[in-house]
């Protein structure tokens, strides 16, 4: 059957309210499609890397291109010694007071020897870890505490619209400035360590419009069948 425009449309609208489903399984996620839109909650992890950030701020990270991103996934990993969100990008911080903000990592030595434990993310934003070492004469194995630097926050002003390709990673127009500042201090809350955002899409509103899109395809698709079924009738009585 050829696809007319309407039917196309009708596909185009399944894929997004798929997309949107999808997007109800992942932490921080936010729907394409505004009809959707959920509560938020967030959840217990064992996980010491997985911090929520409090309402109306994101995490600030640095896309494939190397421009500030913005996310409210707190699920980050370690890889190669960055620090990095679920999508990959690395995540960035006040590495010092005195520097620019940067991309949070772990000490190249540390990573190498493979001395760095424990790592974690606290209340005031600090991305730690646990450094330990072994004497090599009275083999007496020390632990200490060090501190790469504090994971940034931004906020944007009031109606600001934010753009995202995958629900995860939004940017913002060019002549918006945000705020960026650090948790628990320039006026910013602290983090919630060890707890999962929800997604923002309701799922049983999401599949409820998902179906509803299935339904206007088939319903659409119906009356192209009856169409050209009359349309070949017409041209068999002309013949």
């Amino acid at each position: 059957m050829f696809l007319n425009a309407n039917l196309t449309s009708a596909l185009d609208r399944i894929a997004e309210r798929a997309a949107d489903v999808r997007r109800a399984f992942v932490p921080g996620a936010f729907p394409d499609s505004d009809d959707v839109a959920g509560n938020v909650s967030g959840q217990f992890t064992l996980d010491p890397l997985a911090v929520a950030a409090p309402p109306q701020t994101y995490f600030v990270v640095s896309d494939s291109d190397g421009n500030a991103a913005y996310t409210r996934d707190g699920s980050f990993r370690i890889e190669n010694g960055a620090l990095i969100d679920s999508s990959g990008h690395a995540v960035r911080g006040a590495i010092t007071r005195a520097a620019a903000f940067g991309e949070l990592r772990i000490d190249p030595v540390d990573e190498a020897l493979g001395r760095a434990t424990q790592p974690r993310i606290e209340r005031d934003g600090t991305f730690a870890y646990t450094r330990r070492t072994i004497d090599p004469r009275s083999g007496i194995v020390t632990a200490q505490r060090v501190a790469t630097g504090r994971v940034a926050l931004a906020r944007f002003p009031a109606a600001t619209k934010l753009e995202t390709h995958d629900g995860r990673t939004l940017t913002v127009p060019r002549d918006v400035l945000p705020h960026v500042g650090l948790p628990n201090e320039d006026s910013f809350e602290p983090l919630a360590p060890m707890r999962s955002e929800s997604s923002h899409v309701d799922l049983d509103e999401s599949l409820a419009r998902l179906k509803a899109a299935y339904v206007a395809f088939d319903a659409l698709a119906a009356a192209e069948t009856v169409k050209g079924h009359f349309g070949k009738t017409a041209m068999d009585l002309l013949k």
